[in-house]
């Protein structure tokens, strides 16, 4: 922060330095000449400000690299994702994994379908191979969990993913994976949680120039499709086996690099009437027909509602673009309406939000388990539904709540099913620690033909649910900052002026979480609760520059509650979460 407070009331001068020194050790020549062309229009007398303002926030200081590793916007400098950037954090995985054990470290890399993917790629096996490491490099771009599987199945010390996932097109990241023999418990496969991002991200700092990292030019393995073929092969592991009523299933991958592994993965599930989003289909860095290409953002589906209201469809599955979320819409008439614009929304397709999802799958894993005669653990983050909780109960299995994020929710021993409620799922913990868009899709789409087999649908399986824990509404509000200094003093303000209502129940609880609360390691968050149980948590977003607001409102029902007697208490319950959201917006001034 200092460091930023200084380039702020820098001289261009001092940054003109600064840039230089960079460029100087920069390994990529459009990189030096973008950066170059900046620094020259420092000097213009009409654009100066502007290049000015660019190149004192590019030298804010290094991108920092944590537990969700690297992600920001491509460009030249220390404070973007770029191939020198990437070298520097290649680098310090090598020194970390040469500290941690003796003898050769096993890596193995992925990535995705973005700008520059497979460049970082190759330079982060150059410079793991130069370092001493076999390394394995996927063959092109593809899923994340089909890289999270790698770790698990080559027995992996590290594994490397270029993947900015859901952010927009200008960005990209870099997910960290530990396995092997550097991690041996629960978390063997999972991406990386304190202390390992402290110690690798004090190795990355100890570089000083990206050009004096050694690289090599060759000496790496290119796997084959037989990797590609152990992950759907684990896959089948999940198949039902049912062949129940057909089922007509739209599909979208976003332009991301999904389409085929999502195809390949329904029909050898059995799925034989499945129907793609033509325009979305392919892999296009550009995510030409999305604002952002994140199922959860408005308008990202609807090419895919209104290709399942044409074609009858019965369900929707849409992936991120890594292919590790998945998102579901179902035909919901209580959704439908005459008023404004006809669209496949009017007509009551809706996307199922990521707790009901959540709600589906976590009941369908502890049902098998029951059946089974299986022990284990249903495992959410904090942020996500507690309705998890009440289905562990209900089936005499253990629950657990964890931080936000994959890294925390794979690590629960003996974990039978996962979630977040930002659309992440694991299903399969034996072979992925990570949340898996592709696996969901199957167990779901499994779920839904075995459902209208039975003349029924995931609506009136989340039906059952309720009637069984109680009705559990959730939903979200959000703010995108420009400025992050904002996200901290949104904080500040709602720790030192809470709201002392929601929707009109006194608030009763208020509790930190940054001070650590039920257990839990201290994060950036504050949890409301109130006498009629809604809960609210504030966090900021732990890879975008938003503040979070996850409400829940919670109903009871009785156990033999009709269909029309449960439709009428969502509509309650949702009128409720509407005013909840109201006061939630006014207490943090948006």
């Amino acid at each position: 922060m200092a460091e930023h407070s200084a380039l702020a009331t820098s001289s261009r001068e001092d940054l003109v330095a600064r840039a230089e020194a960079w460029m100087a050790a920069d390994v990529d020549e459009r990189d030096v000449a973008e950066l170059r062309a900046l620094v020259d229009a420092t000097a213009d007398p009409h654009a100066g400000e502007v290049a000015l303002a660019e190149l004192r926030d590019r030298f804010a200081g290094p991108l920092q690299f944590g537990t969700a590793g690297l992600r920001g916007a491509m460009a030249a400098g220390p404070n973007r994702m770029n191939r020198a950037v990437v070298v520097a954090a290649a680098a310090g995985i090598g020194a970390f994994l040469a500290n941690e054990l003796t003898g050769t470290p096993r890596v193995v890399i992925g990535f995705d379908a973005r700008y520059r993917s497979a460049d970082f790629a190759r330079d982060t096996a150059a410079v793991l191979v130069a370092a001493g490491a076999e390394v394995h490099l996927m063959p092109a771009p593809g899923p994340t969990p089909v890289l999270a599987f790698a770790v698990r199945h080559l027995d992996a010390d590290a594994g490397v993913m270029v993947t900015a996932s859901h952010n927009p097109a200008a960005d990209n990241g870099y997910k960290v994976y530990l396995g092997g023999r550097v991690v041996t418990d629960a978390g063997q496969g999972a991406q990386i949680v304190p202390p390992y991002d402290a110690l690798i991200a004090g190795e990355i700092a100890l570089v000083r120039s990206a050009k004096d990292v050694p690289r090599a030019e060759s000496g790496w393995t290119v796997l084959g499709p037989e990797i590609t073929d152990a992950y759907h092969q684990a896959l089948s592991g999940l198949h039902d086996g049912a062949a129940g009523t057909r089922l007509r299933v739209v599909t979208t991958s976003l332009h991301g690099v999904g389409g085929a592994a999502v195809a390949r993965a329904l029909a050898e599930a059995g799925f034989t009437d499945v129907v793609p989003v033509a325009e979305q289909a392919d892999p296009d860095p550009d995510f030409p027909t999305v604002a952002f290409p994140n199922p959860e953002e408005q308008g990202a589906i609807d090419l895919a509602l209104a290709l399942a209201q044409d074609a009858h469809a019965d369900l929707v599955i849409a992936n991120d673009p890594d292919a590790d979320r998945c998102a579901v819409a179902v035909h919901d008439p209580q959704f439908g309406t005459h008023q404004g614009a006809e669209t496949a929304a009017s007509q009551g397709w809706r996307m199922l939000h990521g707790d009901e999802v959540g709600m589906l799958l976590g009941w369908d894993a502890a049902e098998h388990a029951a059946a089974d005669g299986r022990d284990g653990t249903l495992a959410c983050s904090i942020v996500s539904s507690r309705a998890l909780a009440g289905i562990a109960s209900a089936h005499g299995l253990e629950h657990a709540t964890t931080l936000t994020g994959f890294k925390w929710i794979s690590r629960t021993p003996g974990l039978l099913f996962g979630y977040e409620e930002a659309l992440g799922y694991c299903v399969d913990p034996a072979h992925v620690r990570d949340k898996d868009g592709l696996s969901a899709a199957v167990t779901v789409a499994q779920l839904a033909r075995r459902l209208a087999a039975q003349g029924r649908t995931l609506l009136d399986l989340l039906d059952d649910v309720a009637r069984a824990i109680g009705l559990h509404v959730t939903g979200q509000v959000s703010a995108r900052f420009e400025d992050l200094s904002q996200i901290a003093a949104t904080m500040a303000a709602l720790r030192s002026t809470p709201p002392s209502t929601l929707a009109g129940s006194p608030v009763d609880s208020v509790r930190d979480l940054a001070e650590g609360v039920d257990g839990l390691p201290p994060t950036d968050g504050v949890v409301l609760l109130t006498d009629d149980d809604t809960r609210v948590i504030v966090r900021p977003s732990g890879t975008e520059p938003k503040v979070k607001a996850y409400l829940e409102v919670v109903a009871v029902v009785d156990r033999n509650a009709s269909a029309a007697d449960l439709a009428a208490a969502r509509v309650a319950a949702r009128e409720r979460l509407a005013r909840v959201a109201d006061d939630v917006r006014a207490a943090l001034g948006l």
